[in-house]
């Protein structure tokens, strides 16, 4: 591997486990529990234990009362699902959308393995870019941080659709999965395509999304007369942003879009923090950690 990526891959690892260390292991054992109970041992009854516990097969052969215990599962599957299209090249406070992005994986991925957790990654834009399936271990957290850092999607284009669809397909057993994207397909704000995907997945694994912003999507700034290139699909355009007006509609829309998306997460159960380029992301997390706790 070049020196260089080995270097950038140090540095976020050392970054992300700090603040998985410091800031996560709490808040994330309580905000996401395991798959269940799980069957531990058996004891002999005592007053005020609940009478359905009760073991009879062993109550039977011992001639006294005895009742399972149960304790929590607490190995979890964490799944990644990550964005990589065109318009994470975006930013405008001195770090891209796909920068925001690879810390916060990672950051989750140390988080996951603190707790003894498997994580796996799916990367996507218009297409399936890369499945790493999930497992422990800081070997394994480093291979998905190199991923992030230096991988280059052959597509441009988003299809959240298409990776939701994939996940559900793949992922048999129930787990937890962090999906990190803008939510802009193909240069639009279009919501409507992925409504059953996103249905589907829900509805058996526990979805928790992460959107990623920056402040120059929501209000843009006076710049005179500029030249905006669209990397999904390669169109360009010429906009005046010197007029109140256009930044004025430009955030009304983008406003209106994130209203949308938020009311389709909801009304299928799923968590949502916004967190923005240039901007310390452990506060929207942990306040959407210790809502999921309470």
């Amino acid at each position: 591997m070049d020196e260089e990526i080995i270097k950038k891959v140090r540095k976020i690892e050392i970054k992300a486990r700090g603040l998985s260390q410091q800031l996560f292991s709490g808040e994330y054992h309580s905000a996401f529990k395991g798959r269940g109970m799980a069957f531990s041992e058996v004891r002999e009854y005592q007053y005020g234990d609940d009478v359905r516990s009760i073991d009879w097969n062993v109550t039977a052969r011992l001639a006294h009362p005895y009742v399972k215990v149960f304790e929590e599962e607490r190995e979890l599957t964490v799944m990644l699902v990550v964005d990589v299209s065109g318009s994470g090249w975006f930013g405008t406070r001195m770090e891209f959308k796909e920068d925001l992005a690879t810390e916060v994986a990672a950051t989750l991925a140390f988080s996951a393995i603190a707790n003894n957790d498997k994580v796996g990654m799916i990367l996507f834009s218009d297409r399936i870019e890369r499945f790493i399936p999930p497992k422990k271990g800081r070997t394994h957290i480093l291979r998905i941080i190199r991923e992030l850092t230096t991988f280059r999607p052959e597509g441009r284009g988003t299809d959240m659709g298409l990776a939701l669809k994939y996940f559900s397909n793949v992922m048999k057993r129930r787990c937890t999965m962090f999906l990190l994207s803008d939510f802009l397909e193909n240069g639009e704000m279009r919501n409507e395509d992925w409504v059953d995907a996103l249905k589907m997945a829900a509805g058996k694994h526990d979805v928790v999304a992460l959107r990623l912003v920056d402040k120059g999507e929501r209000m843009l700034p006076n710049l005179g007369l500029v030249k905006f290139y669209d990397p999904e699909n390669g169109s360009t355009m010429w906009v005046d942003t010197s007029k109140k007006k256009v930044r004025e509609l430009a955030a009304a829309r983008f406003s209106e879009h994130e209203e949308k998306v938020d009311k389709l997460l909801q009304r299928y159960g799923v968590d949502v923090a916004t967190l923005t380029t240039g901007e310390d992301f452990v506060k929207p997390l942990r306040r959407m950690f210790g809502l999921r706790a309470n």
